[in-house]
């Protein structure tokens, strides 16, 4: 039906001072709500619709009632929600459109979608009007404070920025994919994952991990699940990242490595000494920076670059991502994994806390990692990749006793929701970093240092503290920091 033209000062009432009446179609709205009063089932749009999303005021009221109305009685059919209504809604209605919320509510009936597939289609288009509108808006702030001499460029940027992520988490909010099936729907499909293992031969129901126990333990990296590596600096978990990301892109599965600490080329120089490694030739990864190299390692580097070249792993060194933007990044990886056959399979993430989170939660940590880890999981599962995502630890760690050390699930640090959105938790442990750092109390217990440290130099515990469909099991391996290279542990 046409929105009311007027109200008593003359304006359209569903117009805010920045929105133009052409901009806004209140039948959008209207369809969605007039569904709701005459059998639409709220379910459908309750769980990512916000009465907020609606533009106008009157609708945001009915949608608000209409939630209440659900919540208390299980039905937000018309008598119900008019009974939920606020006490000054009838002067809020004649005030806006000129009708009582009852004459509103009853011409609605012959604007409503059909069909739960129309509710939901609906409540999407709800949110992407309020997302056109609020961007416009946003539009216009900016050139406003782009047009003041006296503007800081970096922080307007910052703030349109911030705005614009927000809008986008907001898209992302609607149902994207098929999450409704029959269990034999599923049994079918978990049947062809049983077949393509079993062809495979080794055990593998996702993509490598280039560790042969490790792959044991977990069937591989899965695709649509996030792991999570979480240690404290320094013991491991970049080399560790990268080394199994050339792997998996050894293997054939297109690979990602987003990188928000650290520069592409620096990672560039741990491949490089990673795949020297595989020859016997060990070349420490700091010698490479400083340029303290060997003439004939500089052919041991070129070979591994023409090695790299041969790889389906592409790499990203934007620090200060948001979540909008690692979504947008992983895109066009994947449409470039794509162009040259090998689909993206495993998407690597270092790490975890150096997301920038969108404004909504305004600093608040737990909230703030809350949105990022489900923002990965959600990444994971729309798009069936593999997640992994590189985490720091809590510095508690460190204060513990030697033998305490090691992690375990409350190190996770920031949030419980890490915890609760990783299919997978791998906690990553050297004990000859801390052995390295502490000199024995007397000359016996150095004795004794020294001697443990020679012991485990290059051991790399590999702690898997949660799989939800695996073993909860240690694993030790080889590692070689200096040189970036992880291995199975039969080297040690």
């Amino acid at each position: 039906m046409p929105w009311p033209t007027t109200r008593p000062d003359g304006r359209a009432p569903h117009v805010t001072d920045t929105i133009p009446d052409r901009a806004y179609v209140a039948e959008i709205e209207q369809g969605l709500l007039g569904a709701l009063l005459f059998g639409g089932d709220f379910r459908i749009v309750g769980g990512f619709l916000k009465e907020d999303h609606f533009v106008s005021d009157i609708h945001k009221m009915l949608f608000r009632a209409a939630r209440a109305a659900f919540d208390q009685y299980g039905s937000t059919t018309m008598p119900v929600v008019l009974r939920l209504l606020p006490s000054d809604a009838q002067v809020a209605f004649a005030a806006k459109i000129g009708q009582s919320p009852s004459a509103y509510m009853s011409s609605l009936s012959d604007q409503n979608v059909t069909g739960n597939f129309g509710l939901e289609r609906t409540g999407k288009a709800v949110i992407a009007q309020w997302a056109r509108l609020r961007a416009a808006e946003t539009g216009t702030q900016l050139r406003e404070i782009a047009h003041d001499p006296a503007t800081d460029p970096a922080k307007m940027i910052q703030g349109i920025a911030a705005d614009l992520d927000l809008i986008a988490a907001e898209l992302r909010s609607g149902p994207r994919r098929k999450t409704r099936v029959t269990l034999a729907e599923a049994a079918v499909g978990a049947f062809a994952e049983i077949e393509e293992a079993q062809q495979r031969g080794n055990g593998l129901t996702g993509v490598t991990w280039g560790l042969t126990d490790v792959n044991r333990a977990t069937g591989g990296i899965q695709r649509g699940e996030m792991t999570v590596i979480g240690a404290r600096p320094s013991m491991g978990k970049t080399a560790v990242g990268l080394s199994v990301a050339i792997r998996t892109a050894k293997s054939g599965a297109g690979t990602g490595f987003i990188s928000l600490e650290m520069g592409a080329k620096r990672l560039a120089m741990r491949a490089l000494t990673d795949i020297a490694y595989d020859w016997g030739i060990q070349i420490a990864y700091s010698n490479l920076i400083t340029g303290r190299v060997e003439p004939g390692e500089i052919d041991t580097l070129k070979s591994a670059c023409r090695d790299l070249d041969k790889l389906p792993l592409w790499i990203e060194e934007q620090p200060g991502l948001s979540m909008t933007d690692v979504r947008v990044k992983t895109e066009r990886m994947m449409e470039s994994a794509e162009a040259v056959g090998c689909p993206l399979g495993v998407l690597f993430v270092d790490y975890l806390q150096l997301i920038r989170p969108s404004a909504r939660y305004q600093g608040n940590r737990n909230n703030e990692i809350t949105e990022i880890s489900g923002g990965l999981r959600e990444l994971a599962r729309e798009y069936n990749l593999g997640v992994v995502a590189l985490s720091q630890l809590s510095r508690n760690i460190e204060s513990r006793a030697m033998n305490e050390r090691r992690p375990m699930m409350s190190d996770l640090r920031d949030s419980g929701a890490i915890e609760q959105d990783a299919d997978t938790i791998i906690f990553l442990f050297r004990e000859a970093y801390y052995l390295e750092k502490e000199k024995g109390k007397d000359a016996e217990a150095e004795v004794n240092r020294v001697s443990r440290l020679s012991d485990v130099q290059n051991k790399l515990e590999f702690i898997i503290g949660k799989q939800r469909n695996g073993p909860v099991k240690t694993i030790d391996l080889f590692v070689d920091i200096a040189c970036s290279a992880v291995r199975n542990s039969a080297r040690l």
